[in-house]
């Protein structure tokens, strides 16, 4: 059996002058390692020879690595990303660098242009797992050679390689050694491509930095009558719909035709189906339909934040808990008790996940654009307070044990995943924020019966998710200002 070579850090690193050219770079080396480690792939299934150590050295993840030394006393800069927290040495290996290409250079330009940093590229120390270099997998069915023959002579994904030490604080910053230079190293960013595709039905590709969350599906139907509509407007930018499964409607389609491809979409295949109205320079918008519970919604989110988004707002139901409140009012959180327990031993129930302004405002002047209604007209359907998230779906079932809490926390409003979305935000740094309707009042008798549900949600959904739309844009046109101070930790990593 042939053994791995030892991961001693990186093999070979060069500087390069400038972040274009480090780009360049990093999508050179990363096509070659790519490239050798297919072909060899592609020769163990056609004669069954495997690659000798020396050929396996190529199967390596691009390294990334910037050096800051400052002369005198470092300057302070109010950015909340693209900074350097000490001086030394800064590395983080890179996947996809084509895909990332815009990413990486609007994290790079400010380091090297406002603190001087040296960049150098090189072949870093971990190796690529053979499945990630194939789209599709189907690629791997050829003859009778098995996962465990393939896992005998080619790299494959360790569960111990890929963890979130970075973003949850838990790394050892070493005298000597270099620091993190990003949240999520190659390793970590290609496991979640890879589960993103298997949950969503699509391309992580198709993925835009503007993401909708919602917890049923009638808000998918919504969405996709709102993208066709975009796609028939020349005035604006979206180019294209895509589905799960693969479909794809782009401008011009004729009516019939779209609604062949909607038909065909076979999204009931996948776990939670994603919808993108793509756009140039990332203006596009994303709806992932997460279904229910705090579980799908730390699940996804774990997968999206390797993306980058600019924002996540969850838009889907809740139960109103109070007497004043009327089935179809909005619920805007400003603060969170949360009762998931998925994340409490990642960001335990007593650090605060705050409310940022940016969103609020947005979330908030959205509701009066889509709904005509400001000043007490507006406070009147959207009220501002506290959810609360349950991991148990009938917890009424136990009122005379959360009575007291609830009652304790002022809380509006109950649902499953707001509170996930949101600590999932605060702990990956992605900006996040929450617009709920009131689709039930469980304390006061109002329940989901059939009809009135049908009736409620064929009058609210179209509106409340124009709200959350609306909210994105608004979101996009103060990109500089929403990726907030309050997210980053004192020894952040450089890279947003």
């Amino acid at each position: 059996m042939l053994q791995a070579p030892p991961a001693t850090g990186s093999l070979t690193r060069e500087p390069v002058e400038t972040p274009e050219a480090a780009v360049d770079r990093l999508e050179e080396l990363y096509a070659g390692a790519t490239t050798a480690l297919r072909q060899a792939v592609d020769r163990f299934l056609e004669s069954g020879h495997p690659p000798t150590p020396e050929e396996r050295t190529a199967f390596r993840y691009p390294e990334l690595s910037l050096t800051y030394l400052p002369e005198g006393v470092p300057g302070t800069n109010r950015r909340a990303f693209a900074k350097f927290s000490a001086p030394g040495v800064y590395t983080t290996t890179v996947t996809q660098p084509a895909a990332f290409r815009s990413y990486l250079l609007e994290q790079l330009r400010p380091l090297t242009q406002e603190f001087g940093a040296l960049i150098e590229v090189g072949v870093g120390p971990q190796e690529i797992p053979y499945p990630y270099v194939f789209e599709r997998g189907d690629e791997l069915g050829r003859g009778s050679v098995t996962a465990a023959e393939l896992a005998r002579f080619f790299p494959v994904p360790q569960l111990s390689a890929v963890g979130d030490e970075i973003a949850d604080g838990e790394y050892d910053i070493r005298d000597g050694e270099p620091r993190p230079l990003a949240l999520f190293d190659a390793v970590r960013v290609d496991y979640s491509l890879r589960r993103l595709v298997h949950y969503t039905g699509t391309d992580w590709r198709s993925v835009q930095p503007w993401i909708l969350l919602t917890n049923y599906h009638r808000y998918v139907d919504q969405f996709m009558r709102w993208g066709i509509e975009q796609l028939k407007d020349p005035a604006t930018p979206f180019d294209a719909l895509v589905l799960p499964g693969g479909g794809r409607i782009v401008r011009g389609t004729p009516d019939a035709e779209i609604e062949a491809i909607l038909a065909a979409s076979p999204w009931h295949r996948f776990q939670m189906p994603a919808y993108h109205l793509t756009a140039p320079g990332g203006r596009g918008a994303t709806l992932v339909n997460i279904g229910v519970g705090p579980s799908n919604a730390k699940n996804i989110t774990d997968h999206l934040a390797v993306l980058r988004p600019h924002a996540w707002l969850m838009v889907g139901h809740c139960g109103g808990l109070r007497q004043s409140q009327v089935i179809g009012d909005y619920v805007l959180a400003h603060g969170y008790l949360r009762q998931d327990r998925i994340l409490d031993s990642l960001v335990p129930t007593d650090v605060p996940i705050p409310a940022l302004a940016e969103v609020q405002v947005a979330m908030q002047e959205a509701a009066a654009q889509v709904t005509g209604d400001r000043g007490e007209a507006l406070k009147r359907r959207l009220r501002t307070g506290t959810v609360v998230t349950n991991d148990d779906r009938n917890w009424e079932l136990r009122w005379t044990k959360e009575r007291r809490r609830i009652n304790l926390s002022r809380a509006i409003a109950v649902d499953m995943e707001s509170g996930t979305i949101a600590a999932q935000g605060f702990r990956l740094r992605v900006p996040y924020g929450t617009l709920l309707c009131v689709s039930d009042k469980p304390l006061h008798g109002e329940i989901k019966l059939p009809g009135a549900a049908n009736a409620f949600y064929e009058r609210a959904v179209g509106e409340h998710l124009k709200i959350g739309l609306a909210a994105l844009d608004l979101l996009r046109s103060q990109r500089e200002g929403l990726h907030s101070r309050k997210l980053r930790s004192f020894d952040e990593p450089p890279f947003r």
